[in-house]
């Protein structure tokens, strides 16, 4: 369980990660593929040919209770350097041999055959999309609520990396598990405290690594909150500098601020009720 608690607005706050943001090649055998093979919905699609870019949105079920995915294509650009940071997505299956199977079936590669991992005895994969995207494929014993159950980045100092999501975003330190012999320590952080519950990050930190380079592939989180005023006004009071001050998005009105993480990584604050216009739009 979680050894730490949010307090002050975030701990009323319903806060949650509404989608990660990523921009990729091939949008058509991309879709396919996260239908096909992982089982996921075509939720949303926005199209806008003026600026030459589209986005569409996918994930394990409605956006008002899921965490999503947010697939950017720009028009004409098949390829992205896709760094060393981010690290994977990951999907939780109750048999993930028989995920990995429906992959290949569909033309996705697994990069990691099922199987234990090395000294446990959790169950694992990996797959990688059309793009060049890690999948971690995660056996458990049940269901999970949320299927889309990680979104993992490298980060160079995790117990800074810890302090930020939070004491300043908000989050619960679900786990954190040290690997003496490959030298890395991983931490789970979530808004619920509960993996099965909700899409996590995972933190991943290499002994003696301090830095990463991004690439221009994945490109944000969003996460949900019910004042966009009172969150940015207690994250600036936790002494942390907004890359954008609270605003209203162009044609759609939608209130956001935006902030980096201590390695880089961008996360956008979303008002609930605004967000739920859009869904409803």
């Amino acid at each position: 369980m979680s050894s730490t608690a949010p307090t002050g607005f975030a701990a009323e706050d319903s806060r949650r990660i509404l989608h990660a943001v990523f921009r990729v090649g091939n949008l058509d055998k991309t879709v396919q593929l996260y239908k096909d093979a992982f089982g996921m919905q075509l939720l949303r699609e926005r199209d806008v040919p003026e600026e030459k870019y589209k986005n569409v949105f996918l994930g394990f079920g409605p956006e008002d209770k899921h965490t999503a995915l947010e697939l950017t294509y720009n028009y004409d650009r098949e390829e992205y350097d896709l760094g060393e940071g981010f690290g994977h997505f990951a999907v939780a299956s109750t048999d993930i041999y028989k995920l990995a199977e429906r992959i290949k079936e569909k033309g996705g590669q697994i990069s990691r055959e099922p199987g234990p991992v090395k000294g446990g005895s959790t169950h694992i994969a990996f797959a990688r999309d059309p793009t060049g995207y890690q999948w971690e494929l995660i056996q458990r014993e049940k269901p999970s609520a949320e299927p889309l159950a990680q979104v993992m980045l490298r980060v160079g100092d995790l117990d800074k990396s810890i302090d930020f999501y939070t004491r300043v975003l908000g989050m619960k330190l679900i786990r954190r598990r040290d690997n003496e012999q490959y030298k890395y320590t991983l931490a789970f952080l979530g808004f619920k405290g509960e993996e099965t519950e909700e899409t996590v990050f995972e933190l991943t930190y290499n002994w003696g690594r301090d830095s990463y380079k991004k690439g221009d592939g994945y490109a944000q989180a969003a996460i949900g909150t019910d004042d966009v005023h009172r969150s940015a006004d207690e994250i600036k009071a936790a002494g942390w500098e907004l890359a954008k001050e609270p605003t209203e998005l162009p044609g759609i009105g939608t209130k956001i601020f935006a902030l980096h993480d201590p390695d880089g990584y961008k996360i956008v604050f979303v008002d609930n009720k605004d967000f739920l216009k859009e869904l409803e739009g």
